[in-house]
């Protein structure tokens, strides 16, 4: 797997990594040995990013990546967390200095480190990002040598824009996949000049985008994908990509015209994302060691040819792009 450059701060990361919401949360009912045993699938392969969040399982999911990187000792991944969501609700006040280091502790202890490689503000109030203050905290929690580099997980384009002019946002996290295109548009190039990393999240829109799903697929009730299908609990963006159920579905199936020999819709999806020089680290999720190992295999597909980049661009303009295009 190719390793791409993560920004400024000196590392380098493969280009496909682990998302670990779901061995956390929200996806249905979670299966410890099943996420562990797929997190060292994972490692075994090669792959050293992972990224999570305090609030995913509550702690949990950073905890089981604490468990499994004591377990196998040696070199660590990057591990990228997030922090601001287990505010009880979402103001700019609430990202205080105060409630900022006692996430950051809290996080400390989930992962067993006294360093944190990476904290992401998870999609703060998009008025936060107008206050230098807040970004001046997160300085001083480098400083205490808390936190080796910070960035920002965002909603809409428009939060990433102004995000990255703080010199010290080393990295934005946003949706970019095959039905939410807007980023490459402009964001992008702004990301290349400034030398900002790219972590790409729901790369296969809510398993949309895995070709596994039908009209009468049925998710469990604490899956997010059946109880925040209009954005009842959060940003309806976070669900199947914004993109209304059955619209998707009608699209996934022009899409699965385009798969190669030998590989997989998600496979598909995953090379997709890393046509874009811009992206250093897209983060599919992986309950299982199958799912993680087929995730790092899409590394390895060659680059997707000029006619299926301009059929994916025809089905989204077409079918996807009014649902979505404006709305992040």
């Amino acid at each position: 797997m190719r390793s791409r450059p993560f920004g400024r701060t000196g590392r380098a990361v493969g280009e496909i990594g682990f998302g670990a919401w779901a061995i956390g949360d929200a996806w249905g009912k979670v299966d410890d040995d099943a996420s562990i045993a797929a997190l060292h699938a994972a490692l075994d392969a090669g792959l050293d990013f992972i990224d999570t969040a305090d609030v995913y399982g509550d702690g949990h999911s950073e905890q089981l990546i604490a468990r499994v990187l004591k377990e196998r000792g040696g070199e660590r991944p990057f591990v990228a967390t997030k922090a601001g969501r287990r505010l009880p609700q979402q103001t700019v006040e609430g990202y205080s200095a105060e409630n900022l280091a006692a996430f950051i502790d809290r996080s400390l202890r989930n992962l067993e480190v006294d360093t944190l490689d990476l904290v992401q503000l998870h999609c703060p109030p998009t008025d936060l990002y107008y206050r230098p203050e807040a970004f001046e905290r997160m300085e001083r929690l480098v400083e205490q040598g808390k936190v080796r580099h910070y960035g920002v997980s965002v909603e809409r384009v428009e939060e990433a824009l102004k995000a990255i002019e703080y010199p010290g946002v080393a990295s934005v996290q946003m949706i970019y996949n095959m039905f939410r295109q807007r980023p490459a548009e402009l964001f992008f190039r702004q990301t290349r000049a400034r030398n900002v990393a790219i972590v790409a999240r729901v790369p296969l829109a809510s398993g949309l985008l895995s070709g596994k799903f039908g009209p009468d697929t049925k998710f469990e009730s604490s899956d997010h994908r059946q109880f925040n299908r209009h954005g009842e609990a959060f940003d309806v963006g976070e669900t199947f990509s914004g993109v209304p159920y059955e619209i998707g579905l009608a699209a996934v199936e022009k899409l699965r015209l385009l798969v190669p020999d030998g590989a997989t819709m998600a496979q598909l999806a995953l090379r997709w994302i890393l046509m874009s020089e811009a992206v250093t680290v897209v983060i599919p999720g992986a309950r299982s060691s199958q799912q993680a190992l087929a995730n790092i295999a899409a590394a390895a597909l060659p680059p997707l040819p000029a006619d299926t980049m301009d059929a994916v661009a025809r089905i989204y303009a077409e079918d996807i792009k009014p649902y979505v295009h404006q709305n992040w």
